[in-house]
């Protein structure tokens, strides 16, 4: 079985005797220097294609499925590198009938290989080794999704709905144990990051972040730990990680609205944010203004919302002058027909707000309230109700209180409209503590509101007569001259009038 399994190594596409292809990048046609391999008691199928891939004076004939504990430490490399090779070879995992046993042995030598890299090498990794190794990785997990295998539903965290069901990769056995030997490898001792650089190159990376639009939610998890580590040892590739995680969000946002990784590469970006050092650079501002607050324009942001609004809040922690600049994104994506959108968009806006100073306040709380006005006034009531919520906030009340004199009158109307007759009993009570602390805070500016809000109702109402007084001379005109032309004019008069009123900001 094992020299049905070797023989088949140097080819780039088998076909095994039941039909099912069997796929190995790893390697070159031709064997090289096949008179240069030791003459020892290994199958000559072994020699031919260790040398097939590495130079044979690296590999020397070691067969793959010998235990590392039979060969001494000067050995171990070279089995290390034959195992390697052996672990190439893919199977075809939709038909679990198939090339079992085949399965099994490459199953228990990534398991072997694990052991090895967990337990620490006798010395550094030399650089066949690393090569190997990422080749190794290549093979196995790169591949590109089927059409099939893709949300359809549009947008990021496995599956075109929330109640959709993951799908989970078939070869789940394998590509488990190849990710946990890759995390193990780049953060081993024995790998010299400097030396490791030009095989975990930006290909590699670009690679590595296209594997997140996995809808099995083990690999993306997988995925994410493993990209974190690359982030933290190669210091070389950081700026190249930041770019790219930049493009899949614009273009998950601007183009495609399908990525199922986009929560994981939040989280990725989280923890790297709080390792900024201050003050932050230009660099790092544009990633917040051109791919993080553009991820709340999408349909689907409810499936990343938490991991996104942790992001944004550790950049106002590091700087609160961006505060005044996250919330002009806020509005300019601010959901109009979506109430459940609209209610996360409050919840972070308030999480906002409690890191923002005075200064940064001023600029915006003019447009701030005018938005948080028209929440209070929805007609749903979760969002009229997390709106009011917000006076709830002793640091909001605060700031607030500090600039009553140009709030009150953005405010005041919304809270009158609601105490006159919403719907929902808890947001009339809500209205009804909101406007005492108004009236405790400050009782002359209060009713001086009160006052304009009155003259106001009673211009609108005065419009609205003079209105209703147009139209019926128009009805009425018509009604006598039925007659324009040659065409007959039936004008029936209206019993109703529609009263429209427009607000300017």
């Amino acid at each position: 079985m094992l020299r049905q399994i070797l023989s088949k190594l140097p080819k780039r596409s088998l076909k095994s005797d039941n039909g099912d292809v069997i796929s190995s990048n790893c390697g070159n046609d031709t064997p090289r220097a096949q008179g240069r391999s030791r003459a020892s008691g290994k199958t000559n199928a072994t020699k031919q294609t260790s040398s097939a891939v590495f130079p044979t004076s690296v590999v020397a004939g070691i067969e793959p499925l010998v235990s590392f504990k039979d060969v001494p430490n000067s050995e171990k490399m070279s089995l290390f590198l034959s195992k390697l090779n052996l672990c190439c070879l893919t199977f075809d995992f939709y038909d679990p009938t198939k090339n079992t046993s085949e399965k099994d042995v490459k199953r228990q030598t990534l398991i072997e290989l694990v052991d090895f890299v967990a337990s620490g090498p006798p010395s550094k990794f030399p650089d066949p080794a690393i090569f190997a190794m990422v080749r190794m990785c290549v093979v196995n997990l790169f591949r590109v999704f089927p059409p099939n295998y893709r949300s359809s539903g549009g947008g990021g965290g496995g599956g075109g709905g929330d109640d959709d069901e993951p799908m989970f990769d078939p070869a789940w056995s394998h590509l488990q144990i190849v990710y946990d030997l890759l995390l193990k490898f780049i953060t081993s001792s024995s790998l010299d990051a400097k030396m490791a650089k030009k095989y975990i190159d930006h290909s590699f990376i670009l690679r590595l972040l296209d594997l997140f639009d996995s809808e099995d939610p083990r690999e993306r998890e997988c995925l994410k730990t493993i990209l974190h580590r690359v982030y933290g040892k190669f210091m070389v590739h950081r700026p190249f990680i930041r770019k790219a995680m930049s493009n899949t969000f614009h273009q998950f946002v601007f183009e495609t609205e399908k990525n199922n990784g986009i929560a994981e590469l939040l989280e990725i970006f989280g923890s790297v944010i709080s390792g900024f050092a201050l003050p932050l650079k230009e660099e790092h501002k544009i990633f917040l203004w051109r791919a993080l607050i553009p991820l709340h324009k999408s349909k689907s942001v409810n499936v990343y919302f938490q991991q996104l609004s942790y992001c944004i809040t550790q950049f106002i922690d590091k700087d609160p002058k961006l505060a005044s600049t996250v919330v002009k994104g806020l509005l300019k994506y601010w959901p109009i027909t979506n109430s459940q959108k609209e209610v996360m968009f409050l919840g972070e806006l308030e999480e906002i707000l409690e890191a923002t100073n005075m200064f940064e306040f001023q600029k915006i709380m003019i447009p701030l309230f005018s938005r948080i006005a028209c929440c209070i006034n929805s007609f749903h009531f979760q969002v009229a109700e997390r709106a009011l919520f917000l006076w709830n906030n002793d640091q909001i009340l605060n700031l607030i209180g500090h600039n009553r004199q140009l709030i009150l009158p953005i405010i005041f109307p919304a809270l009158e409209r609601n105490a006159q007759g919403h719907w929902n009993q808890a947001v009339l009570n809500l209205t009804y503590n909101v406007r005492k602390i108004f009236q405790e805070m400050d009782e002359p500016l209060f009713l001086e509101c009160q006052d304009q809000f009155m003259k106001n109702e009673a211009n609108l109402s005065s419009l609205a007569e003079q209105r209703k007084a147009t139209w019926d001379r128009l009805e009425n005109a018509a009604r006598l001259q039925p007659m324009t032309g040659n065409i007959a004019v039936l004008v029936t008069p209206s019993s109703t009038s529609i009263a429209c009123q427009m607000s300017y900001k």
